[in-house]
């Protein structure tokens, strides 16, 4: 049987189930897998922090140097965010340089954190036009059981807030501590046979046609949004995906942030 044929009947089977009202680990349409979360897990990276969605698996590390500022904002730090898909994680997942998943994954998560303004960026200046401190977010996926913006984006935050910024390896004087305004979080819901899930997993993710991931601040206004699939959304259910967003959103901040 090809692997076209099985991927098929997989989402034959995932349609059927959402069609009964059941999904096939058994959640409730709006019920995220357990989440779980380590800090400190990378010993040289200024801040890190390892997120479990289910068995989908995401370490996400964070570097501090000083360098140049971009052009057109010489008193602003710099954000750098990379993700890694490792071969290993998903047989969809190729070595190599990386490829469009992995680039869109660290661009909706980057998107979070600037669109939330979640870094005071001007704090993270340490002389005008010369030199700002950079911080490199580097996502490595370790597991892919479907929805890795989520775990991405958390692992970011986690990652981010109590970090010491490392003054005195390279000779500065400063602050020491990441100036953090906000803690913006990532929720991604599908829709499949009329219906709206939250956190999908790998199977229901090939069989929607349609996902939003939500990006909301800890005041529940929005920082940022990615729609993507092939499939065309309702207005209605964008609306009713923005408020499971940002529901959720203060569900996850208030037990992990």
């Amino acid at each position: 049987m090809g692997l076209e044929i099985v991927d098929d009947i997989r989402k034959d089977y995932v349609h059927d189930l959402i069609g009964s009202g059941k999904r096939v680990d058994g959640r409730g349409f709006r019920e995220y897998r357990e989440i779980s979360m380590e800090h400190d897990v990378i010993k040289r990276a200024e801040g890190s922090a390892r997120v479990k969605i289910g068995n989908t698996d995401v370490l996400v590390g964070v570097k501090l140097e000083p360098g140049a500022p971009f052009p057109d904002a010489p008193d602003e730090g710099v954000i750098i965010t990379n993700a890694e898909f490792v071969p290993l994680a998903s047989p969809e997942f190729e070595s190599g340089p990386p490829d469009e998943n992995s680039v869109q994954l660290a661009r909706v998560v980057d998107r979070g954190i600037r669109g939330s303004r979640a870094i005071d960026l001007e704090k993270l200046c340490i002389e005008e036009g010369e030199k700002v401190w950079i911080v490199f977010i580097d996502i490595h996926i370790l597991d892919n059981d479907g929805n890795l913006v989520d775990a991405a984006a958390l692992g970011a935050i986690a990652s981010l807030l109590n970090i010491r910024i490392p003054n005195e390896r390279y000779g500065l004087t400063g602050e020491n501590t990441l100036p953090m305004l906000d803690t913006p979080v990532a929720v991604t819901t599908v829709e499949i046979e009329g219906s709206i899930l939250v956190d999908p997993n790998f199977n229901e993710e090939n069989a929607a046609t349609s996902r939003l991931t939500v990006i909301s601040n800890k005041d529940g206004t929005l920082s940022a949004m990615q729609k993507s699939g092939s499939g065309g959304l309702k207005e209605e259910e964008i609306a009713e995906m923005v408020e499971i967003g940002i529901e959720k959103a203060g569900e996850i901040r208030e037990k992990f942030l």
